[in-house]
């Protein structure tokens, strides 16, 4: 069967997603505009390209050829999960800034006291993953791709849960309950470790466990257990080179906040 490569482009997606990108664009113009000399610090010209990229991997996801191919290939669902899970949110929450988020700061630490233990980044945790291993039980996964409300609400959790997750490591603002010392690690271990799992069950698991997967005709010639296998894959590593690449990046920038704190504590000390 040949692969089907077409594009599917969806009024209210394109409505939305438009619309936030509109007001992303027409706050950061104003910081940078006013911000004056500091505006490479305000409002860097990366953090909008962040922003757009956010939306190109979105809209790539939802309504491009990879969306039709996710009819076909498991594989293919699983890349785009992964998309929408990981790579949007943080490239979205990149793309943001104090000064940025300012007219709103106020507002998200109401919503951040107001929710209480779910404002936690245990919660966090515990949503990811159970977003990811309820969406892969075999009668729910086969809904989401036979029906395409449940697949809509499906790919709005993983967006949602996403972004909580990985707004406790990349906020720009400082939350009541932020993540200091080893607590990214243990955060993001406990994570790869459930989700890791989830993967590597896939990928060697004896049987193919989606029968919508397994009555498609087969494209390129691969196999539903090959499919499966490869989609198990992707998740494992995926989680791994995005998680150790966060890592990485969280150390350094805590070494440049620890820097920035030592500055001011020279500069406040008598002569």
């Amino acid at each position: 069967m040949k692969p089907n490569l077409s594009w599917a482009p969806t009024p209210w997606i394109l409505a939305v997603s438009a619309a936030v990108m509109g007001l992303y664009v027409w706050r950061w113009s104003k910081v940078r505009r006013a911000a004056g000399p500091r505006r490479d610090v305000e409002a860097p010209v990366w953090r909008l390209a962040c922003a757009v990229a956010a939306l190109v991997v979105l809209l790539g996801a939802l309504i491009s050829p990879l969306d039709s191919l996710a009819e076909q290939l498991f594989f293919m669902h699983m890349v785009q999960h992964m998309l929408l899970l990981d790579i949007v949110p943080i490239l979205a929450i990149v793309a943001l800034t104090k000064v940025i988020l300012r007219p709103m700061t106020r507002s998200l630490a109401t919503v951040e006291r107001r929710a209480g233990p779910l404002a936690h980044p245990v919660f966090a945790v515990v949503l990811y993953v159970a977003v990811i291993w309820a969406w892969h039980i075999p009668a729910a996964y086969d809904d989401a791709a036979r029906h395409e409300g449940i697949h809509a609400l499906e790919h709005i959790s993983f967006l949602v849960a996403g972004s909580l997750y990985w707004w406790h490591l990349l906020s720009p603002i400082r939350a009541r309950m932020r993540l200091g010392g080893l607590g990214p690690i243990a955060y993001m271990g406990s994570t790869k470790l459930f989700v890791g799992a989830l993967g590597m069950g896939l990928a060697f698991a004896p049987t193919v466990l989606y029968p919508f997967y397994a009555h498609q005709p087969r494209v390129w010639g691969i196999s539903a257990g090959t499919d499966q296998a490869i989609a198990g894959l992707i998740m494992a590593v995926e989680q791994s080179l995005v998680m150790g690449i966060a890592l990485v990046v969280l150390f350094f920038r805590a070494l440049a906040e620890s820097e920035r704190a030592e500055q001011r504590r020279e500069r406040l000390e008598p002569v």
